[in-house]
């Protein structure tokens, strides 16, 4: 006799999800570093490759047109799955019609369509975040998360490294012209995949699309706190994050080969780890526990990094940090990606999502700039620790809001 807690691994929603999260990440490197590496080698100069870093902009900006993709329903499919086969329908094209473009010959092109691509790229993200919202039930919202970051991260690792590969065996064209085929599994899923149980209704109007999520999330009770606890969360593990590479190459004296074995592969392996973990665990405990004892996971695990500044060059200690800060954020980002998703009113939940992830990364945007003069100022050792009183605040709130996240847990509010 099965289990709720096992009826999740076996659940077609998670397994939807878990390929919606690899169809999110593929994009990402094909107009980052991946492109990146395509115009170096090219030898288009360096300033040229610099302002191609602007084409990540719509990532940022996606909030702005995530209103439209909550009013309008396509023709077919339904709101959610209609949205992400045309999205995902113009990425195919858009990485395709790239091999049209090689850098030496067409650099205006390429970058226009690139840009294409991130616009495209960040509307799926819109519509699948909103998806995996509204589909998800209340004890699969923990893993739901854990499997959609296993799946981007998977993407990312297709498209960042599997795809230079590609490109220095059989060439730029045939890599990227493999990378838009991989398009079509995330495609195929979305035909396939199951509709929300619970049908909501649309905004009205487009200006409802804009107003009534603000209006709904500031009504909540404690709404300040709670967008204030969507900000700080993360907000000391994401400052630590911004000079880990460095601090391990400069503040310590680790060779690139030892950051690039330990701090990406055991890291990444780790990270994924953390976020079935914490996938798994949210399955089977409240939604504020797990907030509260991912989040202070999170803030201890900046002081292993302290330690390895004070101890001075380790290699098991750099096995144990790295390990150690990855588990803890995975399994910090599985908990706060739940605590998003629960705040959402699946009326609009593309637009209000698109939000809370923007004010979620407000923090480490506006800061992350000074972390240099920081560390400039008070050392290694001290940033660390500066970054471990920075999760303070998060965790207070945490406790102080706990009544608030058992509501939200608890009860989805969907308007008509």
């Amino acid at each position: 006799m099965s289990s709720p807690y096992t009826e999740v691994f076996r659940s077609p929603r998670i397994g939807a999800i878990l390929v919606l999260g690899f169809s999110s990440g593929l994009p990402l490197a094909l107009t980052g570093s991946t492109l990146q590496a395509w115009l170096t080698v090219s030898d288009v100069d360096i300033r040229t490759i610099a302002w191609f870093s602007w084409i990540g902009v719509p990532y940022l900006l996606k909030f702005l047109w995530s209103p439209v993709m909550d009013r309008f329903v396509p023709p077919f499919l339904g709101r959610r799955r209609g949205w992400m086969v045309l999205t995902q329908l113009a990425l195919l094209a858009g990485i395709a019609a790239m091999t049209l473009a090689p850098p030496a010959e067409s650099i205006l092109l390429l970058g226009i369509l690139a840009l294409w691509v991130a616009f495209a790229s960040a509307s799926q993200d819109i519509v699948i975040d909103a998806y995996r919202t509204d589909v998800l039930r209340l004890r699969e919202r923990g893993m739901g998360a854990a499997v959609g970051v296993f799946g981007y991260r998977m993407a990312m690792l297709a498209s960042g490294g599997l795809a230079l590969i590609l490109a220095d065996q059989v060439g730029w064209r045939a890599a990227y012209l493999f990378m838009a085929a991989l398009m079509a599994v995330g495609l195929v899923t979305s035909m396939l995949a199951p509709e929300p149980e619970t049908a909501a209704v649309p905004p009205r109007s487009l200006v409802d699309a804009v107003v009534l999520p603000l209006a709904d999330l500031f009504s909540r009770r404690g709404a300040l706190a709670l967008l204030a606890l969507v900000m700080l969360y993360k907000f000391g593990d994401a400052l630590a994050g911004t000079l880990t590479t460095a601090f391990l190459l400069r503040g310590v004296g680790f060779t690139p080969t030892d950051v690039g074995l330990v701090n990406k592969f055991l890291g990444l392996a780790a990270l994924l780890l953390g976020a079935l973990a914490g996938g798994v665990a949210l399955a089977r405990m409240s939604l504020y526990r797990a907030l509260l004892a991912f989040g202070v996971l999170q803030a201890v695990s900046n002081l292993s990094f302290a330690w390895l500044a004070w101890t001075g060059k380790s290699y098991p200690l750099l096995v144990f940090a790295v390990a150690f800060e990855n588990l803890a954020s995975g399994m910090g980002t599985a908990a706060f990606v739940a605590f998003a998703m629960a705040l959402c009113n699946s009326s609009f939940s593309a637009t209000q999502y698109a939000l809370l992830s923007a004010l979620a990364s407000l923090g480490r945007v506006l800061f992350g700039p000074v972390t240099g003069e920081l560390v400039a100022w008070i050392g290694w050792a001290d940033f660390f620790v500066f970054t471990f009183v920075a999760a303070l605040p998060g965790l207070w709130l945490v406790w102080r809001m706990r009544e608030q996240i058992g509501a939200a847990e608890s009860a989805r509010p969907a308007t008509g």
